[in-house]
């Protein structure tokens, strides 16, 4: 699914994360570690927000470095923390989005029912809790038509409904589209919702499988 070669990422000249050969398996993978270990900096270098020393191919086909267009166009991502701009709606994010992503016109309607967001994503961002610009965000990380599809820390700020609905949208589109998923976080998902996680750790400024 993910090819790394020669994946290096410093700040300061400080390694944060090393990775010299690993491919990431298709399906739905759990990247653990601890705060502060480079989850979230190799899930940004792979959604291409942030550079890195090295390559990453999609499918051994499309790499971030010689295709960005159209490796970006595959991936999504939803931020640990989103922040957006407080004066847009979150309606207008997802028209953004939707052009950004081609996706089908009425595509966001069933995440905004099944995620109950119908009250709320008219309204500017601005006034939106924390829940609910998680909610937004991970909308906006299932929308067009993604081959890898990237949520950082996706468990935090949701209540158990809303994890629940989350477990659902990723099943279904990793079984009915073939959508791969890579979630970091350092909270164990629910394996009874998530047949099937694989686990790869980061410790030791590296990733691999344990």
């Amino acid at each position: 699914m993910l090819k790394i070669t020669n994946f290096k990422k410093s700040y300061n000249k400080d390694i944060v994360l090393q990775i010299d050969n690993l491919t990431i398996e298709s399906g739905i993978n759990w990247v653990r570690g601890a705060n502060g270990s480079g989850k979230s900096t190799f899930l940004k270098s792979a959604a291409g927000i942030i550079g890195f020393d090295g390559d990453l191919l999609l499918g051994s086909a499309v790499s971030i470095k010689e295709q960005p267009v159209s490796y970006r166009k595959l991936v999504n991502f939803a931020e640990a923390e989103p922040v957006f701009p407080e004066f847009l709606t979150g309606t207008d994010l997802i028209r953004l989005f939707m052009k950004a992503k081609s996706a089908p016109v009425k595509q966001a309607d069933y995440f905004i029912e099944t995620m109950k967001m119908e009250s709320y994503v008219g309204d500017p961002v601005g006034s939106f809790s924390s829940g609910m610009h998680k909610k937004l965000s991970l909308l906006l990380a299932f929308i067009g038509n993604p081959q890898l599809i990237l949520l950082d820390e996706p468990l935090i700020t949701m209540d158990s409904e809303s994890l629940e609905t989350l477990y659902v949208w990723i099943t279904d589109y990793h079984l009915k589209l073939g959508t791969d998923f890579l979630l970091s976080s350092h909270q164990a998902f629910d394996k009874s919702l998530l047949p099937g996680i694989k686990a790869l750790m980061v410790a030791d400024h590296t990733l691999k499988y344990v």
